[in-house]
Parts: C-alpha cells; structure tokens; sequence
C-alpha cells in the first residue's frame, strides 16, 4: 500500500522501519521540524522520525501546521491509501483524516480507552498499573477516542522505569502495526469502538509534580521514582542541590518521612520505605547509591527534603 508515515521520536522509528520492511511504499514521511539543541542550543536537529526517513529514502515533510488548503492539498497530493501517525506531536485536522482511502491509524502506548492523552507510559507506571500495552486505532477528531483494532498486552514489572518500558512498548508496537496494516490490505481489519466505562486521561508531566513527597506510602514514591524515570526524573533536595533518583527499589523499615534508615541509602515514607539504587547530582554523571554516599556527607537519620 501507498503509505504516509506521521511521527516524530524515538518510540516512532521502530515502526516506520516495520513497515518499510513489510514491503509497503511509504511516499512520505511527515515530522516536526528541526529543533534547536546542542550545547549552545543554536545547532539545527532533525528528530528521530526524520532521521531514519532519509535513510530509507523517504521523502520528508516539516509543516509547521497541517491546516489550510496549501496543506491539504499537498498531503492530497500523496494519494494515500491509509496514514500511519505514531507520536506525530500535531493535531490532525478533519480534512486531512479524510484522505486516505483505508483511513488513519494511530500506535498509542496504552490499552484505550485506559490513558489516552499525551504521556500515558509514565503515567501507567505512577498509577500502580500492572499491565500496560499498545493499541492500534483508527483516528477520529476526539483525543485517542477512535475505534480500535488491534491490542498488544505488556506486563510492567515491579521495578520497571518508563524508559524501559517505553523501549518494550515501541518494539512490540512496530511489530503490531505491521500485522494491523496486513490486515488492512486485505480487508481483515476490523474496528470496535472504545467502551466509555474505564475512561483514563494522561495528562502531560508537569515539573511541579517531579518532587519526591515521602508523606506518601512506600509503594506510591516508588512508583512515582520510576514513572519519572530517565526523564524528567522524580528529585529530591540535598544542600540546596537536586538530586534526581533514576532506580529505586521497595525495602524495609520505618521512620520519619525521608528520614536515611541505614547506610544504604533507603529512606522511610509514610509507611514503609524505598531503597534508592541510582541518584544523579544536578550537573554531575548519575551513579549507583554507594558511590553517592561515598562522596557525601549524609548520615543515618538525616530527613531528606
């Protein structure tokens, strides 16, 4: 099939690759523009989506808005027969959802109608869920309210960070989309509307939720550590310094509310306590619990704020 791939990082490229190797034309990929990174922040960068597109060849699209008839008739144009979007970061207006013949389908890191919205891999893990997955929908004009597919099911595991699980997840998506775009074309995909019961929102991180509350149970801090976890990362603070925890495991013990229980770093919640593994100083490489307390001077029955 005539494919548009819609995407912009990391967790799309897996399944733009999928598809390329499924044997599918992709005539376009679209992706946002080039950004300001570096050091200095003055050096153009390409995401990830358009990156791996100009390897396999893929002609590449940076519109700034996708609304308008310049737009449409460009995306026209493309005489798709359906368009892929995977973390494509911008809102698809009703006419463009309207050209592909087979339509618009959409990877979303959730079992819908469970977490839909903007970063529902992070919030999978800080509610406590136990098993996430990936959904392939056919788009419509409400946020990730569209029939589905195809679902994927992923256990999180107790310790899992949102990095690792987002790695698991865009895997296992490339390889769903594949088998859903099989479907497709041979006209063996079929829909079923989301039911409204079990309706979650994931709703953006936001930095005045990334401090650690150790008034909070054992297990909420610990998955609220690796929800936020490589990035933008749950802190705490040290001397005036942050100090990000990027592994945490649960443990034993009792105290004050992040009072130090022991030389290994495990600090006491409201009931319970967490062990942090892997912390990571503002402006310094992160390192493993003991490394940190060789070079602090941290002692047992220190309150960690």
């Amino acid at each position: 099939m005539r494919i548009v791939f819609m995407g912009t990082p990391d967790f799309a490229v897996p399944t733009l690759v999928e598809i390329v190797g499924s044997g599918h034309e992709v005539v376009a990929a679209y992706t946002r523009a080039p950004a300001q990174a570096g050091r200095r922040g003055l050096e153009l960068v390409p995401s990830p989506v358009h990156r791996a597109a100009e390897r396999l060849g893929i002609p590449v699209f940076t519109p700034a808005t996708l609304k308008g008839g310049e737009a449409v008739e460009a995306f026209a144009a493309l005489e798709a027969d359906a368009a892929v979007v995977v973390a494509y970061g911008r809102i698809l207006p009703q006419a463009i959802l309207d050209l592909p013949k087979l339509g618009c389908l959409n990877l979303h890191a959730s079992l819908l109608p469970r977490w839909r919205g903007a970063a529902p891999i992070q919030r999978a893990i800080m509610a406590g869920d136990a098993e996430t997955g990936v959904a392939v929908m056919k788009m419509e004009a409400g946020l990730d309210t569209g029939p589905v597919g195809l679902v994927e099911r992923v256990p999180i595991g107790a310790d899992m960070t949102a990095g690792e699980l987002h790695d698991r997840l865009m895997v296992v998506g490339g390889d769903l989309m594949a088998r859903a775009l099989a479907a497709l074309e041979r006209g063996g995909l079929s829909f079923t509307p989301q039911p409204e019961a079990g309706v979650t929102y994931a709703a953006k991180i936001e930095k005045g939720e990334t401090r650690i509350d150790w008034a909070q149970p054992a297990k909420a801090v610990h998955d609220h550590i690796r929800g936020l976890s490589p990035f933008p990362g749950a802190w705490f603070e040290l001397a005036g310094t942050r100090v990000k925890v990027l592994r945490s495991t649960r443990a034993e013990g009792a105290g004050r509310p992040g009072e130090l229980l022991d030389d290994r770093l495990t600090v006491a919640c409201a009931s319970g306590a967490v062990r942090l593994v892997e912390v990571q100083k503002a402006g310094s490489r992160a390192m493993a619990a003991p490394d940190f307390l060789r070079g602090s001077d941290l002692e047992k029955g220190t309150v960690l704020e």
